[in-house]
This record gives C-alpha cells, sequence and structure tokens, in this order.
C-alpha cells in the first residue's frame, strides 16, 4: 500500500490485478482512497461493503464494458515517469475539490453503504469537464477543428441545426466556442463527454495540450501579456500586418550600409508577393509543410522588434497562430550574456514557468522559437566549423547552440524565427532558410499618420514637416523608415517651431543628413524633446553638464561601430569611462536606450545613425589633438598628426571597407565640416569657425578621391555624398544641369562618372526617365551598372553600344533586385549575339515590362533568340523590333512565341521585310493568340495576300485593337477582306492603311464596314487614291457610323464634290473628333460646306486644311462658323491662301470664339497687315495657346512686333512668327 497524506493507494499483486484496475507506471492500481475513507478492490467485481463504485480507470486510458459511467475519460491519463505519482495525487485532488465531506466519511464496521451522495456527484464532474477547460478550449480549438466537432456532435443529435447556427453567428471563433460549450454544458454529463472523447481520439496533441501543459501555457501567457501589453510604439501598425515574400537577400542587401540600400534602390517596393502576418508559419499551399527556419529582414528602425511584439501581443490574445502552443520570444541581446548554454536551460533561465522543457524540445507541444535581433549577436554564426549537438541538456557556446538549433540538430520540431538587418541574416546559410520575408517601408499615408501621431497638438506642424520630407527626394526615401521619419520629423519640427523667433540660429531648413542630426542633437542638448517640457536648467549649464557625457557616449559609439558592436553592457560602460549615474540623465535617455533583463541590462543608441553620428563627433574633436592613429583603440601606431591626416585616414578606411560600414561615419564627419553644421553646433559640440582651416584642403582630398579611371564603386558614390554634406555640389550640380539639356555627350570624365552615378540616385532629373543616350561609352556603362540597376525608366539610344555592351546590360537584368521597367536601346549597332545576350536575360527578368530595340541589326536568328524568351517570359509587355532586318525567318519564330506568350500586348516589326509569309504566320498565331492588343507591321510587303490572312484572323480574334498595315502595297483586294472582317470584329480600334494602293473601288467596301462596325475608333486612310467617289461613299457612311472618333483622309485626290459630302454628314454625326482633309483640293466651295457644317456640329475638335486650296471666301465662311461653333479647339490652315481678308475675317472672330486652342496660319498670305489683324484680336481671346504665322511675309521687324504685341495682348500663348 502507498501512502500521499491522508490518500492512500491500495495495489493488488502484479499480474492478478482486477477488471477494473488500470495500468500505471509499474505497478498496477486498485482502488483509491480520499480522506480516510478506504476504497479496496477484490480481484473480482465490486466491493461488497463499499458504499460506492469508483473505478481505477478513472485515471488510466479506457473503461471496462462494464463501467457504469460509459468509456469515455472524464479526466486525463497521468502519464508514467518520474513525477507520476506527484501528478497522480493532483487528479485524486481535482476529484476531490467536487465531492462534499459527507461523500467521504469512512462507514461504520459492518455496514452497507450506497453512498448515492457521491454517485450523484460524478456526472456533475464529468459535466464539469468542459466548464473546468471553457478558457482553454476557447484558445485552442482552430477554424476547422471548430466545425468538424460541430458535425461529429450533429450526428450525436447533440447539436440541434439552429443551435449549430447560432453558435457560427457569434462575432469571434472564441465565442463561437464559448457557445457550442454552453449549450453543451446544459445538456448533462453525456454530452460534456461526447465532446471529451471526440477531442481525445481525433486531436491528441490539443488534448494533451488543454488537460496537461494548459497550467504551464497559462503561466506562459499571463508573463508575456505582462510584458507586451503596453509595449508597442505609437504609429499605424498595420504595415507590419504584411510582409514581403522574398527568394533571399541580395548582392546590394549582403554588402552595403543600410542607408545605402535604401538610396541605391531609390526606395522602390519590392513587387514581391505579400504575406499576411498570420499566415507566416502556415504552409503557402495545400501540398507544403509549414516552414521551421523563418527569417525577417529589415534595416534599422523599420521596426523588426516591433513586428515582434505585434505578433507575440496578437498571439497571447488569441488572434493568431492558436495551433502553436508555447510562443518564446528571445532577443540576442540577452543571448550575449551568456557564455555556454544547452537548449533546455535556454528555456527554462529564460521562461521558468515552463516546468517541463522536454515538452518543447521533444515536440510534443508546437512551439515558435523568437530570435530576435541577429545584427546585435556579439559573435558570428559558423556554420561550416560548428560541432553537432543533439543533447538538449548540453551546455555548448551560445553561437554553437544557435547554429545547432537551426541545422535541426536541437529542437528540431520548434519554428525558430529569426529577425535582422539584411547584411547579419547573410550569416544563415540560404539552403537552411524555409521562408524569408521582408518588413517595407512607410506608404505616403502612413508616414502622414505617422507624423500626425508625434504631432498631435499641432497637425499644422505635422503638415509643414511632410511638406519639407517631400521636397527633398533623398530624405525622403530614408523617411519611409519609422526610425529615421521620426529623427528627421523631430529636426524639420525643431526647426520650423524655432526658427521664427531665433532666425539667426535657424538659418535655413536641414537638408544634409549631417544638418538633420545637428539640429536634432542641438534639441536634445537644449532639452527641448517632444515628450517633455523644457527643463528649467539654463542652457549653459546642459552644455558644460553635457560635453562630459557625449565625450563618454562618442568614444563608446566609435570603437563599438569600428567593433560591428551596437548592444552595450554594464561592463562596456565601466571600459570606456562612463558613469552609470549620469546615464539617466535627459540628455542620455533620449540618445540611449536601456533595457533591464533577468541577469544584467544592456544598452543601445536609438537609431544606428545616431551612434554613427557620435561616432563622428568623438573622431572630430579627438583628430584635432591625436597624435597616434585612432582607429587603433591600443593607441599603438606610427604618428599621425594633425586633423587632415586624420581625416585622410578615416576617408580611406571608408573606401578600402567592402560592406559600407563606415560610409555614414565619413558622411557625418565631412558633414561637421560644413558651414551650416558648424553655425548649429558652435558653442555646443563645435568651436565656432574652425572648419575654415580644414573644409578646402578636405574637399580638394575628397576631390581626388574620384578620379579612379572609370572604376566606380558604392564607396566612390558614397565620396560624392560626403562633397554634399561638406556644401561642395559645383561638380554634382554641372552634370545635373547637362543631364536637362541632354548635353552629357564628351564631359563624363571619371570625376564627372561619379557625379553621375551620385546623381542617379538622388537627382528628380531621373524620377520619371533616366535619359542616358548619346553620351556613353562600354567603359562608362559597366562602371554604371550598379546605379542603372535601378532606374525605372531607362534610355540609352544612339551610343553605339554592340554586342559586348549587351553582354553587361544581360548580366544587369539577370539580377533579381533588377527594378529597370523600361529600356531603350534604339538607334544602336545591337547584332544578333547582343540580342541572344539579351534574350538569356529575358529568361529570369521578372520586372522589365518594354525592351525597345529599334534601329539595330538583330536578324532573324536575334529575333528568334528573343521569340524563345518569350516562350517563357511572363513579364514582358512590349518588344519593340522595328527596322532590324528579321525577314519572314525572325517573323514565324515570333508568330511561334505568340501562340503560348500570354503577356506580350505591344509588338512593333514595322521594316523588317517580313512580307506575305511572315504575315501569314503572324496572322495563325492571332486566331489563337488573345493577349496581344497592338500589332504594327508597316512597310513590310505585306501585299494583298498578307492582308487576307490577317483578315482572316481578324474574324476570330476580338482582343487586337490596334493594327499598322501602312505601306504594305494593298490593293483594292485586300483592303476588301479587311473591311468584311470589320463587319465581324469586335475588337479592333484602330486601323492604319496609310500608304497603299486603295482605289475609289475600294470606298464601297470601307463604307460598308464603317455602316456595320461599332467598335472602330480610329481609321487612317491618308495617301491612296480614293478620288471623291470613295471619298462620298465614306461621307454617306458616317452618317450613320457613330463610333468613329478620327479619319484621315489626306492627299487622297478628294475635291469638292466629297467634301461636301463630308460636310453633309458632319451635321448628323455626333462622334467624329477629329478630320484630316489636307493636301486635298477641297476650295473655297468645300470650305464654305464644312463651315456650315460646323455651325451645327459640336462633337469636331480638330480640323486639319493644310494645302487645301482655301482663299480669302473659304476663310471668311470659316470664321463666321468660328463665332458659332464652341467645340473646335485645333484649326490648322497651313500653306493656303487666306490672304489680308482672310486674316481679318479670322481676328473678328478669334474676338469672339473661345474655344480655340491652337492655330497654324503659317504661309498664308498674310502680310504685315493681316498678322496685325490676328496680334490685335488676341487681346480679347484668353483661350488661344499657340499661333503659328511663319511665311508670311513680315519681315524681322515685323516679326518682333508682331510677336511683342501677341505676347501684350495674350501672354499664355506661344508665339512663333
Amino acid at each position: 500500500m502507498l501512502s500521499f497524506g491522508s490518500a492512500r493507494i491500495h495495489s493488488a499483486p502484479f499480474g492478478s490485478a482486477g477488471l477494473l484496475s488500470a495500468p500505471f507506471g509499474s505497478a498496477q492500481l486498485g482502488w483509491a482512497a480520499f480522506g480516510s475513507f478506504r476504497l479496496r478492490s477484490p480481484r473480482l467485481g465490486w466491493a461488497p461493503f463499499g458504499s460506492f463504485r469508483l473505478r481505477s480507470a478513472l485515471f488510466a486510458s479506457a473503461a471496462p464494458p462494464s463501467a457504469p459511467l460509459g468509456s469515455a475519460r472524464p479526466f486525463p491519463a497521468v502519464p508514467s515517469g518520474p513525477k507520476t505519482f506527484s501528478k497522480l495525487f493532483q487528479t485524486f485532488d481535482q476529484v476531490a475539490a467536487h465531492l462534499e465531506p459527507e461523500d467521504l466519511l469512512k462507514p461504520s464496521a459492518g455496514e452497507r453503504l450506497q453512498a448515492p451522495a457521491f454517485l450523484r456527484k460524478l456526472p456533475s464532474i464529468l459535466e464539469a469537464w468542459i466548464s473546468r477547460y471553457r478558457r482553454q478550449l476557447m484558445r485552442s480549438i482552430s477554424p476547422q477543428f471548430l466545425e468538424e466537432i460541430i458535425g461529429y456532435l450533429q450526428k450525436l443529435d447533440l447539436l440541434t441545426v439552429e443551435e449549430a447556427g447560432r453558435a457560427q453567428e457569434a462575432s469571434s471563433l472564441p465565442e463561437q466556442v464559448r457557445a457550442v460549450v454552453d449549450i453543451l454544458a446544459g445538456k448533462g454529463s453525456h454530452a460534456s463527454q461526447s465532446l471529451q472523447s471526440f477531442i481525445e481520439t481525433t486531436n491528441s496533441q490539443l488534448y494533451l495540450h488543454i488537460t496537461v501543459y494548459e497550467p504551464m501555457v497559462q503561466k506562459h501567457l499571463e508573463s508575456l501579456q505582462s510584458f507586451y501589453e503596453n509595449s508597442l510604439e505609437i504609429g499605424s501598425l498595420q504595415r507590419l500586418t504584411n510582409l514581403l515574400l522574398v527568394e533571399g537577400l541580395t548582392d546590394i542587401q549582403q554588402k552595403e550600409h543600410d542607408i545605402l540600400q535604401m538610396e541605391m534602390t531609390k526606395g522602390l517596393q519590392n513587387l514581391s508577393k505579400s504575406i499576411p502576418l498570420e499566415k507566416l508559419f502556415l504552409p503557402l499551399s495545400k501540398v507544403s509543410i509549414p516552414p521551421r527556419i523563418s527569417v525577417t529582414t529589415g534595416v534599422a528602425g523599420i521596426g523588426k522588434s516591433t513586428l515582434v511584439k505585434l505578433f507575440v501581443g496578437r498571439w497571447t490574445k488569441g488572434l493568431i497562430n492558436r495551433d502553436i502552443m508555447f510562443v518564446l520570444p528571445l532577443t540576442f541581446r540577452e543571448l550575449n550574456t551568456y557564455e555556454k548554454l544547452s537548449a533546455e536551460r535556454l528555456i527554462r533561465s529564460s521562461f521558468p514557468h515552463i516546468t517541463e522543457p522536454n515538452c518543447i524540445s521533444t515536440g510534443a507541444a508546437r512551439t515558435l522559437l523568437i530570435l530576435d535581433g541577429l545584427d546585435e549577436f556579439k559573435t558570428p554564426l559558423d556554420f561550416s566549423n560548428t560541432v553537432a549537438c543533439t543533447d538538449p541538456k548540453k551546455e555548448i557556446q551560445v553561437d554553437n547552440l544557435i547554429t545547432n538549433i537551426i541545422r535541426g540538430n536541437l529542437l528540431q520540431e520548434a519554428s525558430v524565427w529569426v529577425t535582422s538587418r539584411p547584411a547579419a541574416a547573410s550569416q544563415i546559410p540560404g539552403g537552411l532558410i524555409d521562408r524569408m520575408t521582408e518588413i517595407r517601408g512607410f506608404r505616403a499615408a502612413e508616414m502622414k499618420d505617422f507624423l500626425d501621431q508625434m504631432f498631435l497638438d499641432n497637425r499644422d506642424l505635422s503638415s509643414q514637416v511632410l511638406h519639407h520630407i517631400k521636397a527633398n527626394r533623398s530624405l525622403h526615401i530614408m523617411c519611409t523608415v519609422p526610425g529615421f521619419c521620426r529623427i528627421y520629423g523631430s529636426s524639420i519640427g525643431y526647426y520650423l517651431k524655432n526658427s521664427t523667433g531665433h532666425p539667426q540660429e535657424m538659418p535655413v531648413a536641414p537638408k544634409t543628413l549631417s544638418e538633420i542630426y545637428s539640429y536634432y542633437f542641438k534639441m536634445a542638448l537644449s532639452s527641448d524633446w517632444p515628450e517633455r517640457q523644457r527643463e528649467t536648467l539654463r542652457i549653459e549649464q546642459a552644455v558644460n553638464n553635457s560635453k562630459k557625457v557625449m565625450g563618454s557616449l562618442g568614444r563608446l559609439a566609435f570603437y563599438g561601430l569600428l567593433k560591428r558592436k551596437h548592444v552595450f553592457y554594464e561592463q562596456d560602460m565601466k571600459t570606456y569611462g562612463i558613469d552609470l549615474s549620469l546615464l539617466h540623465s535627459s540628455l542620455c535617455s533620449r540618445l540611449l536606450l536601456k533595457e533591464d533583463m533577468q541577469s544584467s541590462t544592456a544598452y543601445y543608441f536609438s537609431h544606428l545613425t545616431i551612434q554613427e553620428f557620435l561616432a563622428a563627433i568623438y573622431y572630430y574633436t579627438a583628430a584635432k589633438r591625436a597624435i597616434f592613429d585612432l582607429f587603433t583603440e591600443s593607441g599603438m601606431s606610427w604618428p599621425k598628426l594633425g586633423f587632415l591626416n586624420h581625416f585622410k585616414s578615416a576617408v580611406q578606411r571608408s573606401l578600402q571597407a567592402e560592406d559600407g560600414q563606415l560610409d555614414i561615419f565619413v558622411r557625418f564627419l565631412s558633414g561637421l565640416l560644413s558651414p551650416q553644421v558648424n553655425q548649429l553646433l558652435s558653442g555646443w559640440l563645435l568651436v565656432k569657425d574652425e572648419h575654415n582651416s580644414y573644409r578646402n584642403q578636405a574637399i580638394s582630398f575628397l576631390q581626388g578621391c574620384l578620379n579612379t579611371n572609370y572604376v566606380i564603386s558604392s564607396q566612390t558614390v558614397n565620396t560624392v555624398h560626403c562633397l554634399h554634406e561638406i556644401q561642395h555640389a559645383e561638380i554634382a550640380k554641372a552634370v545635373e544641369e547637362a543631364m536637362k539639356n541632354e548635353s552629357l555627350a564628351g564631359m563624363l570624365t571619371p570625376v564627372n562618372c561619379s557625379a553621375l552615378a551620385y546623381l542617379l540616385q538622388v537627382s528628380d532629373v531621373c524620377v520619371e526617365e533616366t535619359n542616358l543616350s548619346n553620351c556613353l561609352t562600354y567603359n562608362i556603362c559597366k562602371s554604371l551598372l550598379p546605379q542603372l540597376l535601378f532606374c525605372h525608366s531607362l534610355r540609352l539610344d544612339n551610343n553605339q553600344f554592340k554586342d559586348n555592351v549587351m553582354e553587361l546590360l544581360g548580366s544587369v537584368l539577370s539580377v533579381k533586385d533588377c527594378q529597370i521597367q523600361r529600356l531603350s536601346l534604339a538607334e544602336n549597332q545591337i547584332c544578333n549575339k547582343g540580342a541572344k545576350a539579351l534574350a538569356r536575360s529575358l529568361m529570369v527578368n521578372r520586372s522589365l515590362t518594354a525592351l525597345d530595340l529599334r534601329s539595330n541589326s538583330i536578324g532573324p536568328s536575334g529575333a528568334k533568340a528573343l521569340a524563345d524568351a518569350l516562350k517563357k517570359n511572363q513579364v514582358l509587355l512590349s518588344l519593340n523590333l522595328q527596322h532590324n532586318v528579321i525577314k519572314e525567318e525572325g517573323a514565324t519564330a515570333l508568330a511561334e512565341a505568340l501562340l503560348t506568350n500570354r503577356r506580350l500586348i505591344t509588338l512593333h516589326l514595322q521594316k523588317n521585310s517580313i512580307g506575305a509569309h511572315g504575315a501569314k504566320k503572324l496572322a495563325e498565331a492571332l486566331a489563337q493568340n488573345c493577349s496581344l492588343k497592338e500589332l504594327m507591321l508597316s512597310s513590310n510587303s505585306v501585299g494583298d495576300s498578307g492582308s487576307v490572312a490577317l483578315a482572316e484572323a481578324l474574324k476570330v480574334n476580338h482582343s487586337l485593337q490596334s493594327l499598322d498595315l501602312q505601306s504594305n502595297s494593298i490593293s483594292n483586294t485586300g483592303v476588301s477582306a479587311l473591311t468584311a472582317a470589320l463587319c465581324s470584329n469586335k475588337g479592333l480600334i484602330d486601323l492604319n492603311l496609310r500608304e497603299n494602293s486603295i482605289s475609289k473601288e475600294g470606298g464601297p467596301a470601307i463604307a460598308h464596314a464603317l455602316c456595320t462596325n461599332c467598335t472602330l475608333r480610329k481609321l487612317d486612310l491618308a495617301a491612296n487614291l480614293l478620288h471623291d467617289e470613295g471619298g462620298k461613299a465614306i461621307a454617306l457612311a458616317m452618317k450613320e457610323n457613330r463610333a468613329l472618333t478620327s479619319l484621315h483622309l489626306q492627299w487622297n485626290f478628294i475635291q469638292t464634290q466629297a467634301a461636301v459630302a463630308l460636310a453633309q454628314a458632319l451635321q448628323s454625326n455626333g462622334s467624329l473628333a477629329s478630320l484630316d482633309l489636307q493636301e486635298n483640293a477641297i476650295g473655297d466651295e468645300g470650305m464654305a460646306a464644312l463651315a456650315a457644317a460646323l455651325k451645327v456640329n459640336t462633337t469636331l475638335a480638330d480640323l486639319h486644311l493644310q494645302v487645301a486650296s482655301i482663299s480669302a471666301a473659304g476663310a471668311q465662311a470659316l470664321a463666321e462658323a468660328l463665332m458659332v461653333n464652341n467645340s473646335l479647339q485645333v484649326l490648322d490652315l497651313r500653306g493656303n491662301c487666306i490672304s489680308v481678308a482672310g486674316a481679318k475675317a479670322m481676328a473678328k472672330a478669334l474676338k469672339v470664339n473661345r474655344s480655340l486652342r491652337w492655330l497654324n496660319l503659317q504661309e498664308n498670305s498674310l502680310g504685315m497687315d493681316g498678322a496685325i489683324c490676328i496680334a490685335t484680336a488676341l487681346r480679347g481671346n484668353h483661350g488661344l495657346t499657340y499661333v503659328n504665322l511663319q511665311g508670311n511675309r513680315i519681315g524681322q521687324s515685323g516679326a518682333k512686333m508682331i510677336s511683342d504685341a501677341i505676347r501684350t495682348n495674350s501672354p499664355d500663348c506661344v508665339v512663333v512668327v
């Protein structure tokens, strides 16, 4: 017999246990006793003397068929192990808690008790299971499992359809579970047992979590809730609820400083897909598995730790990832305080309430281990030389512990989430990472909300700050990072609040990094902080008290930067002579943050750039008196005297560093030499005007660093940034001006190339389009590749590029972080080899949407290579191969690509001699392709047979919207086929048949199509042979057509009759907006008819009548129409002879007309008098924006007088005289 306090357990002999006994460890337990009331078990049956029957199966895994209470277990199975009996005792206590004292009375000798009270209690004990675990059920049951439960209970008739409906109408998942539990609680013990049995048999892991791990889980939740409840920062957190799925780190992310990453990428949003935070640790598809190792990257200040806090906070509330039982958030700041740890000790020491860490190490409870801030870990992770360890109890070096956890040697079943700055994340081999995500920066609305939160009491100030941020593109890019936005916003806010009262101290708004941080530090030193009122301590006293602290913190910042150390502990503070008592001052608390941990206290600068600026101030101050190299902390080095020698040493070390570690530091160091920064910090941290003795020599040294023989690195570009910080921008300004004027040719020296690389990152000139046409060579292009990578729209036309440059550009287009969307390489010397290089890049590129290769010589083989790429590429939307001699073989290859490609929208193949055969192959492709919208085939000798084939395709293809068949020797046969297709086609909008051989016999066919077709908007029939007969047929059709908006009939031998017919059509037509009749001898009679139509027409906006044999009479008729017409905006009368009389009539009309915007009266024999009339008329006309009076025999002096008069009368009007 075993005894536990007042409870005694009698065990039957081994192997002879009674029918109702259950195994427990190595003993088989029979009846149990509570208090002094003993329950015995004979070998068979129930005790004849007992007052009631209590089965030991109550604590086992099953009950015998004879059990009166069913087969379900009312209490969880008690596991075996070292703590078996203590757990059993806890279970006894759970039963006893439901019994009244009279149930536990010991019977008198010989008395046969039935104990009806206890028997009545047992159903309530069972029913209490769902009540006792109500909260755990509400936290743990997933939506899918709740549906299974409801379905099971409905099958047992324990839940009606109405009850299930009421439960599912609850506002949230926990409330839905609560509703089901409440319904079952009112239906007696059988309902409770059924739910318990179903959960146990179908989801044993969940059952174990609810009944065994829940006490640990509950304490863990309470611990996390108390820590994370009020730890989230201000500002919109919505951006953190969707992370960007990325395929790995880019080269720039692995090698460059965070700020350089943003500058090089121009702050462009990653085009990757996003993943909601709640799905971060779920499979991406039904056939995949959850990720074990997840890594989330982001630059300093982007919100990685805030993301962790947000996730943990939501998890503790049961809002996300309810299937995870334990979330274990750890920071590398904490791990830095340990030398050796085992996996189990790691859990116990950080989460002491988790008393059974083996449930995590064995995978019994699904666990997420969060390791926040890998970039702050004191020891680099070495996955190549780490010794494998699989023993969770063995203590090893902490870095080895982390690598073994990530490799899966320890905590194999736990999910691991690592957050880090990008460069530090590269320590983890890509093959070990199952999912990599990236935190995006602010969007415009989010930035505004963030600033509004910063300046809650002054929304006007918030708007002004935002205006300043948007005015500086480079700084605007960096303000997409919350940490930097807070610093910049504070600095601008401080400037705006103080500039009115102290203009001599606040001369200009900060534009450079150094100026921003100077304002920020001045604000901190003067105790003017957004969160606090101005301290009563006088500024002079504040300066004196702060100098010692700033010097100590600066030294800590500088040598920490050299050691790549960003987190410091009390021992570090003592090493650098920092008085810990001073760290509680307001200044320190604003620059240095403190975090109390279990075993120590960690200190870190509020942002990486704060550490870098402090380091620069320390170096600047120390360099003036140091006699040894400051980069050698021990002081043992060759003597180095004078500030300039130390300045050169810092710049050279920055240029030699491969990871940009010192780039921002030397920018700040250079900025401290600028007049603006010196003025801001004089008397605080700098001596007034001391920069004057160093600045010019520093500028000369920096410029010398740019003479790099066309080898441009990110460090070289950073040197131009240093010149910008020091306020020497002459070189960059000269290059930027040349970019604006497109005059870069011949001026790209090595120094100017460096400036160009800098401008490609920061200049507003490059926002819409980066135009580097006619100025680049192979070497220059090669040196600029890293900057070209992030140009959205890039023009490299007419640079005489050959195939070797295409190899370079192909390599750029193949990089996964390439952001080029539009690339123009027109008018170069690209042959088939270059086209093949570009084609290889298109196989993998995911950014390029438009490629222009017109006027090169790629030939049929080059076209075939591009066609093969199109079969795989799913990004390119527009391809221009005009004038590339691809011939019918190239067209055939492209046609094959169109059979499978579903993305290409525009294809330009003008002047390629594809012939009728090539056109037929393209037509066959069009019969199946449904994505192409625009096909340009002008000057390709398509002929009638090719046109007939294309017409057949148009009968079934309704996606093509624009077809250009200009100059293709198409006669009436071809046009008849095309117009017949238009009768059934529902997609074509624009048809160009200019410069073909369509005669007057083709007019009726075109007219028939216009009467039937209701989708065609633009028809170009210029330079054909329609004559009056064809023109009249088309005019009659225009009376019925209500779709066409533009009709070109230029140079078609149309005369008066057709013009009159068109005029009659215009009187009833309500759709035509543009009519081109130039170079047709319509004469004054035709003009008069059109003028009459204009008096009633309200839709025609453009009328082109160049060289139309119009004299003064026609002009007078037109002028009368203009006095009443309110729709015409463009009128071109160039090359007629309206003379002075016509000019006077037009001038009279212009005084009245308010719709005309563009008027061309060039070469119309106006003379001086006619021109003066027009100029005078503009005094009362405020609508005209362009007037051309060239070629009217006005003379130079007259032209000036007319021009001056028009500018005086109508200053907004552009005058060409």
